[in-house]
């Protein structure tokens, strides 16, 4: 059963998912990260060459295409849930976890990240936290699906495994 993690850029997806992975012993996928392989093209080329609309194409397939029987972690794209069907195709396949960051921590990650972001490239402190604000409040209600909400800065792998296996949702001995 794949666990999907979710939530906004910056939130800390690709990070604590390269970490669960490890400790469970499973396969780590990052969905833009694996879009940038098959397209030979990152993120930011992507949106430029081809529009937002063809990315979240490229990611419903690849979120359509991880099966319920693999155990897998995904990091999915801040966008990911509330764009086709994909909410309701992560949680019928497995697991979603919504890492719930407040906004304030969001701007202060981004403006340190060295990640190359389309959607907020060149946008000044005052207007990136005015956008993640604006932006939380439009994907909450796509987030708030997820079967599990951790919230807070400063989360660990083990925090959510842990979690998971008290819901029974992770078996014990993985």
């Amino acid at each position: 059963m794949p666990l999907f993690l979710i939530g906004y850029m910056g939130s800390g997806k690709s990070t604590l998912g390269r970490g669960i992975a490890a400790a469970l012993g499973w396969r780590f996928i990052d969905t833009d990260k694996e879009i940038e392989r098959s397209e030979g093209l990152s993120v930011s080329e992507i949106f430029a060459t081809l529009g937002e609309e063809a990315f979240r194409k490229m990611e419903h397939d690849l979120i359509a295409s991880i099966s319920p029987d693999e155990q897998a972690v995904v990091s999915t794209g801040g966008g990911a849930p509330c764009h086709f069907d994909n909410m309701e195709r992560m949680n019928a396949a497995g697991v979603t976890v919504y890492l719930k960051i407040p906004a304030g921590a969001l701007v202060q990650r981004l403006l340190q990240s060295r990640t190359r972001r389309p959607l907020i490239e060149g946008k000044s402190p005052e207007e990136l936290r005015l956008y993640i604000e604006s932006h939380l409040a439009e994907r909450e209600p796509y987030y708030g699906r997820a079967t599990h909400v951790i919230e807070g800065v400063g989360i660990r792998p083990e925090h959510i495994i842990e979690a998971l296996r008290e819901s029974g949702k992770i078996a014990k001995n993985e």
